[in-house]
């Protein structure tokens, strides 16, 4: 017969108990710090798959360019709108609640630009693509470091930013390819797309990850926002990213149309290998610069913008494809460091209860300029030409990497690196 326990033994029972709840679990094995960061690869390998199939949709609907600019436009109005909510509700709730519900939102997209045949269809699945892509840059990020734990904050932010910009290159290789060499190529792009976000669906139902205890205050729906203190963190990483994602949606937007004045060609393999080319190299250079100091990355990103869009006007004006592509190159390159930058000063310094509404606020910080500047740099093309149009679009993307540049070197060393 079980001996009865004393008040002292139940109250160190319930002490242990506690301690139990309270202290942190043991750290994932590293392999699934990978697989937490696959949503994250498969809902971006969607994001951009669409590209090199509008001038097909344009042939099988009939659209122009300008209705081609308002389809873009949604997906900017779905990753805001959601960037507004996801966060909040993530820090809230849970990650898991977050992800699975992008993820249906990412399959029915894929479900609609199989079937579109209207430019209501389209819209809608660019809304959508634009919702799934706005959670997964908060709460999928924000995921990668919680399942990586506090000693693995520096690999979970490498992680995630590799899997955003990977993901984002991907998909127009992908469905370049099978564009042209598969039969049905406006299907089939998005079965194989669908097959990957299912295998995503599958990853979050068993991720290792649990739900808040300290649960953050205010408004569920709101513009994303750092706690107080580390607005400074937030600011550097925008004024570096901004730049460099802008520079890149220029080159997904527009850098067909530039292919095809350069080169006389429309192939979309090509088209799709550049793209893939400069988010691989967004994608290399942060495993390179992993170690570097904060400052440092951040400064070589604002740089590496910097130059890309000398060497894109350089590549406008002599109608030089060598020029083009490493403008392209030096593009990824300055979007990698940056949101590298910007995602390792949040990591380290928000508390993870508020860390999906931070890397929201970040995202909110560099897609408003890069869906605002390539799209006016588009609708001035057609006016004054788009060698002119180019000309200016980097005139002012040059002066913002250039002063996002100088506004890390002129801040002081602890706000970027702390001791």
């Amino acid at each position: 017969m079980p001996e009865p326990r004393t008040a002292s033994a139940t109250a160190v029972g319930e002490r242990r108990t506690d301690t139990a709840q309270t202290a942190p679990r043991s750290a994932a094995p590293l392999w699934w710090v990978w697989l937490a960061a696959w949503p994250v690869t498969a809902v971006f390998v969607l994001s951009n798959a669409a590209t090199p199939l509008y001038v097909l949709w344009q042939r099988d609907i009939g659209f122009s360019k300008g209705t081609l600019t308002v389809v873009f436009a949604f997906y900017i109005v779905g990753l805001i709108g959601s960037l507004l909510v996801s966060g909040v509700v993530s820090d809230r709730v849970g990650r898991k609640p977050v992800l699975l519900p992008a993820l249906a939102f990412a399959l029915a997209a894929c479900l609609i630009f199989a079937t579109a045949t209207s430019v209501a269809a389209l819209i809608v699945a660019r809304l959508f693509t634009g919702i799934a892509v706005g959670a997964v840059v908060s709460a999928g990020m924000a995921t990668v470091t919680d399942v990586a734990g506090p000693e693995r904050k520096r690999i979970a932010a490498l992680l995630a930013s590799c899997a955003m910009v990977f993901g984002a290159g991907f998909g127009p290789l992908l469905a370049g390819v099978l564009s042209e060499t598969a039969p049905a190529p406006t299907v089939t792009v998005f079965v194989v797309e669908a097959i990957l976000l299912a295998t995503a669906v599958l990853a979050v139902l068993r991720m290792p990850v649990r739900r808040p205890k300290v649960r953050a205050k205010g408004a569920w729906i709101r513009i994303p926002s750092v706690p107080r203190g580390k607005g400074r963190q937030l600011a550097l990483g925008i004024a570096v990213f901004a730049p460099g994602i802008t520079a890149t949606s220029f080159v997904l937007s527009l850098g067909p149309s530039l292919l095809s004045g350069l080169l006389g060609t429309t192939s979309r393999i090509l088209a799709g290998t550049m793209a893939f080319a400069m988010f691989l190299a967004a994608t290399g250079v942060q495993f390179a610069v992993q170690r570097l100091k904060r400052r440092t990355i951040l400064t070589t990103g604002a740089v590496s913008t910097t130059l890309s869009v000398i060497t894109l006007i350089v590549a406008v004006h002599t109608s030089s494809v060598l020029a083009l592509i490493i403008s392209a190159l030096l593009a990824g390159a300055g979007q990698g460091m940056g949101q590298l930058g910007g995602l390792s000063l949040l990591n380290t310094s928000v508390p993870p209860q508020h860390l999906a509404e931070a890397n929201a606020a970040l995202n909110v910080g560099g897609y408003l300029p890069a869906g605002i500047l390539p799209v006016s740099s588009g609708y001035l093309s057609d006016a004054i030409g788009l060698t002119n149009g180019t000309t200016l679009f980097g005139a002012v993307l040059m002066t913002l990497a250039v002063i996002g540049g100088l506004l890390v070197r002129t801040t002081r060393h602890q706000a970027t690196d702390p001791a």
